[in-house]
């Protein structure tokens, strides 16, 4: 993974012009965002959250860790990070550079005891050694460049700190074919006709494409000083979770 190894939604030439094409793509989609994840996940969606939640209850349930979800969208699985503290556990924070996905998420999470920042990932507005959580789902992909983002976790991680990224893969076999065909050719058509808008459904499977194998993505965030490094599939390798821990 180059330190130019980012995303890059068509037309975009630079990390800036990525960034902004994926802030008003997601900006575009956001008031359809949730009923379309639901709906072209068959909702397993919400299960890959709460178990990624799950993973992390060791650190969630003490009442003086802090956990950040960045990238956290409409806040999903901010909230279940949320759901696994309990009421004497961790303060969790969601951040995210979209206004208009915030705003939802700042009405799912009404009374729920989560914290939410607008923010770009990249430039945090966090101190050093200030998290014992870092978090993203299905936006780390996202990044305009995906070694800053490793290096901005790292910097806000306390020693012992862990990170969890939960994003898309690539399944094989008669399964990742069958995927294939709806990933590349149906979701991108249904998201669009119900969504009203064409770009960001094209965009997803490229996306999912450009990221990194588990096995690069893996080395590269050993490269940035995590250790305990991991990549856990989930249903049959649709999507997963990769960990770290900070030495």
């Amino acid at each position: 993974m180059s330190a130019r190894m980012g995303a890059a939604p068509e037309g975009a030439h630079d990390e800036r012009a990525a960034a902004a094409a994926v802030r008003q793509m997601f900006s575009d989609i956001a008031p359809r965002y949730d009923f379309l994840n639901h709906l072209l996940s068959f909702n397993i969606d919400r299960l890959w959250w709460r178990r990624t939640a799950r993973t992390f209850a060791h650190i969630l349930r003490r009442s003086n860790a802090r956990a950040l979800d960045i990238c956290c969208g409409t806040g999903d699985l901010a909230l279940a990070l949320r759901r696994v503290a309990g009421e004497d556990g961790a303060t969790v924070v969601g951040a995210d550079f979209a206004h208009p996905m915030l705003v939802r998420a700042v009405k799912k999470s009404e009374g729920k005891r989560v914290m939410l920042v607008e923010a770009d990932a990249l430039r945090l507005p966090v101190g050093d050694q200030s998290c014992d959580l870092v978090t993203s789902a299905f936006g780390f992909r996202n990044l305009a460049n995906y070694e800053k983002g490793l290096q901005e976790i790292y910097r806000v991680l306390r020693a012992g700190g862990e990170v969890g990224i939960l994003d898309f893969g690539e399944p094989g076999g008669a399964m990742g074919k069958l995927y294939r065909v709806y990933f590349k050719h149906v979701l991108p058509r249904v998201g669009t006709l119900i969504s009203g808008v064409k770009g960001p459904y094209a965009y997803l499977p490229a996306s999912v494409e450009r990221f990194p194998a588990p096995e690069v993505m893996v080395e590269q965030m050993r490269s940035k000083g995590l250790v305990d490094v991991s990549w856990s599939a989930y249903t049959c390798g649709i999507a997963g979770v990769y960990r770290g821990r900070k030495s």
